[in-house]
C-alpha cells in the first residue's frame, strides 16, 4: 500500500501528517511537492496537510488549489482514491471543487488553538469506521479561517446524505450547524478543520485522532 503527503509552500503540518500515516501504516508515505506535475503511480491514499499555503493570500487554499499537483489529486479523487484534507488541506479541497462550501474567517476574528470536543456524526464511512456514531472525541484545532459556510440547500444535502462526518461539540468558529468535517458524494474525500494527526499517541495528550487513520488505512490494507 502506498500513501502520499503533499507539501505546499507554507505547509507546516506535513511532517506531522507523514508521522501519523507512518505510525498506522508501518512505513513512511511518499512526500510530494506542490510543483510536481504528476503523483507517483499506484497511490492508495493522499493527504493534504495543514498550514498556510502561499501565506493564505487571496483566500486560504485558493492558490494551492491551482498548484500543478492538484490536477493530479483531483483526477485521483475522481477515480476513487481516498483523499484526506486537514485544516488548510480542507480549504484546498473546497477551493479545488472536490468538496462544497467554503472556509471563512473565524466568527470571533481570532486565531483558535486548543483541543475541542467533536461528535462523530457518521461512523460508517471510510474515515470513521473505527468510531461509533454519536461518540465524542477530542481533537486539537489551530486555524484562523475555519468557519464553514454553504447555502442551506447544500447544508441540507450534506445532512441528508450523511456526509457530515464530524460536528463541533461546542461553538468554536461560527461554522454553520457546527460542521467540522464533511465528505464528498462518493465518500472517498474527507475535509476537516481539526487535526487528527496531532492526537495519535499518548504524548500528544490524547489518541482520539488515531482511529481516523486506522479506519482509512486499515480498510485499504484489508482490501
Amino acid at each position: 500500500m502506498r500513501a502520499a503527503v503533499i507539501t505546499f509552500p507554507g505547509s507546516n503540518c506535513d511532517r506531522d501528517m507523514a508521522v501519523a500515516v507512518e505510525h498506522v501504516l508501518g512505513k513512511a508515505p511518499i512526500r510530494v511537492w506542490h510543483g510536481d506535475a504528476q503523483l507517483p503511480d499506484g497511490l492508495d491514499f493522499i493527504a493534504l496537510p495543514g498550514g498556510f499555503s502561499y501565506g493564505d493570500y487571496l483566500r486560504s487554499g485558493s492558490m494551492a488549489a491551482n498548484s500543478p499537483i492538484m490536477r493530479s489529486v483531483v483526477a485521483a479523487a475522481e477515480r476513487g482514491v481516498p483523499v484526506l484534507g486537514v485544516c488548510n488541506g480542507f480549504q484546498v479541497l473546497t477551493e479545488s471543487g472536490l468538496l462544497p462550501g467554503a472556509l471563512m474567517r473565524n466568527a470571533g476574528q481570532t486565531f483558535i488553538c486548543r483541543t475541542v470536543p467533536l461528535t462523530v456524526e457518521n461512523g460508517q464511512t471510510l474515515f470513521t469506521s473505527a468510531y461509533k456514531a454519536g461518540q465524542t472525541i477530542h481533537i486539537p484545532v489551530a486555524h484562523h479561517d475555519g468557519n464553514y459556510f454553504a447555502d442551506n440547500a447544500v447544508l441540507d444535502q450534506l445532512e441528508g446524505d450523511g456526509r457530515v462526518a464530524f460536528r463541533y461539540g461546542e461553538p468554536v468558529n461560527g461554522s454553520q450547524r457546527d460542521i467540522a468535517g464533511i465528505l464528498n458524494v462518493s465518500g472517498n474525500v474527507l475535509g476537516m478543520m481539526p487535526h487528527p494527526e496531532r492526537a495519535i499517541e499518548k504524548d500528544h495528550g490524547g489518541r482520539d485522532g488515531r482511529a481516523l487513520f486506522e479506519s482509512a488505512l486499515g480498510a485499504l490494507n484489508a482490501a
